[in-house]
């Protein structure tokens, strides 16, 4: 088909400019292991509370994957934002490759490069701070850790077309993002907050992939957890990319 055909040229492309500039791969991953080296060993001593039964490491590295999936791939539209001002957007309009593979072709580079940061954060969890890591539930976290990239990449993008301005884009996702880290569990369990914080923290999507992440790193592969974070992200991916899909559409009619 021609859209797989042009994702795979986007695709292509957006990795051969990771490739020959990998660094900020890699500075990705200093802020999670900043929080698993200075903050993780705070919550040893959490053990038994509501949340941490499993214990700290379980607890704490799941929210961390979860964060990296969020952040690492919600500021992809700054990147946009200067090839709008470079023209390339513009070029690309005199082409006749689909306009829903610009979207694709990013979203999957920035999928695949949270992909590899997420497992080399894990990988490194085991060793630094005494991670068990179950395979099979890893596996299946890295759907969710997927579908969130999906999903916050073409927000990003759809973002950046809109408002076409760091100064502008900048204090925006700052503004979003705050209340949703917060009220998502990835610092600390829900299940240690005041009922009606946790009432609130219901109608977040990402809270319910935390719990998700949580019980699949533990290998609790029958938790109601999993299957509500399937339907809450999977239902957020498919509209964002739609949304943004139209913006493309429009931005490079």
């Amino acid at each position: 088909m021609k859209i797989l055909r042009d994702t795979w040229l986007v695709y292509a492309r957006q990795m051969g400019l990771v490739i020959r500039q990998p660094t900020w791969v890699f500075i990705m991953l200093i802020q999670p292991l900043y929080y698993l080296i200075l903050f993780g060993p705070l919550l040893d001593g959490l053990g038994g509370l509501p949340g941490f039964e499993a214990g700290a490491m379980q607890t704490f590295v799941p929210g961390l994957v979860i964060m990296m999936a969020m952040f690492g791939t919600l500021f992809s539209g700054f990147g946009l934002i200067a090839e709008i001002r470079e023209g390339v957007i513009e070029r690309f309009r005199v082409t006749p490759i689909s306009r829903l593979s610009l979207l694709l072709g990013r979203s999957l580079r920035d999928v695949s490069t949270l992909v590899f940061q997420a497992l080399i954060l894990v990988l490194l969890s085991a060793p630094i701070g005494g991670l068990t890591i179950y395979w099979d539930g890893l596996g299946l976290m890295m759907l969710i850790v997927i579908g969130i990239g999906f999903a916050l990449s073409a927000a990003s993008y759809g973002v950046a077309i809109v408002l076409k301005s760091e100064d502008a884009m900048a204090p925006l996702l700052n503004t979003v993002t705050q209340p949703v880290l917060l009220l998502s569990g990835i610092m600390l369990p829900m299940a240690l907050a005041p009922d009606w914080l946790q009432t609130v923290a219901k109608f977040n999507p990402f809270a319910y992939a935390v719990d998700a992440a949580r019980a699949l790193f533990n290998g609790d592969l029958a938790s109601n957890a999993i299957w509500q974070a399937a339907i809450f992200i999977g239902a957020l991916m498919l509209v964002l990319v739609f949304w943004s899909a139209r913006k493309f559409s429009r931005a490079a009619a």
